[in-house]
């Protein structure tokens, strides 16, 4: 893969190297590492990591993670191995399918799973031509495949951390039923009185807490994008320009 950008996140602090074409991470992974409620010393595992986007947000903002990631595209996992390393963050990246973890993973537990899996099933969408963007946002795995992946790597009070379209909903809880508990479902909606497009959802293996359905975090200031500016609502600035923590209600 040679046609490649360096995209700068956390105002800066992170460089990352891109495919110019294909896919190409942006505020999700960024959202989905602020969320996960994780202390120095745990162990982490991402399912599908790209070029490591989510994780090394991790990285940079808790100091003393063992980061692992887990990525089916050789080229991704390759970028993914480069990025670690010019950006001083451990992370180690073993190529393979989460349907099917090679032994080094397979065989280890880790205090927090994190995914950002495939929003759209192609049963009720078109394919990307590119390969890469296809494999990001096409729907090869079933959601619940993702699920139950995290749920059995998860050691005893492990947590799981997930962003993914609102209407995906359904078949999360669904796949979580029996496997996680206390769970928590965060809307994120664009504007004030607008409808949720994403959502994060955190539980716990063992946990026994009763489902709770948080008020929605809204993202950007305003009823409409009025102009070229950037208008994210302070504590998510904070978020993707400062690398703080997501604002969990109740946290």
């Amino acid at each position: 893969m040679d046609d490649l950008t360096r995209d700068f996140f956390l105002g800066g602090d992170l460089a990352l190297w891109q495919p110019r074409q294909g896919f190409r991470a942006g505020v999700d992974a960024v959202f989905l590492a602020a969320a996960v409620p994780a202390r120095p010393g745990d162990s982490v595992l991402e399912l599908g990591c790209g070029v490591g986007t989510a994780s090394l947000c991790l990285g940079k903002r808790v100091e003393g993670l063992s980061l692992t990631g887990v990525e089916i595209q050789p080229a991704y996992a390759a970028l993914a191995r480069r990025n670690a390393a010019e950006n001083g963050v451990a992370l180690e990246v073993v190529e393979g399918d989460l349907a099917q973890l090679p032994p080094q993973v397979k065989q280890r537990h880790f205090t927090h799973v994190i995914a950002n899996p495939p929003y759209f099933r192609r049963d009720r969408s078109l394919a990307a031509q590119d390969t890469g963007r296809e494999t990001a946002l096409g729907e090869a795995t079933p959601l619940s495949r993702w699920i139950d992946t995290a749920a059995r790597r998860l050691a005893h009070r492990g947590r799981l951390t997930m962003i993914q379209r609102a209407e995906r909903v359904p078949e999360m809880l669904s796949a979580l039923d029996g496997r996680l508990g206390s769970v928590e479902l965060l809307p994120l909606a664009p504007r004030a009185g607008r409808r949720a497009k994403l959502v994060l959802l955190r539980a716990v293996k063992g946990g026994r807490a009763p489902f709770a359905l948080l008020p929605p975090v809204v993202l950007h200031e305003g009823a409409e994008h009025g102009s070229d500016a950037e208008d994210y609502r302070p504590d998510i600035a904070a978020v993707l320009r400062g690398g703080a923590g997501f604002p969990w209600p109740g946290a």
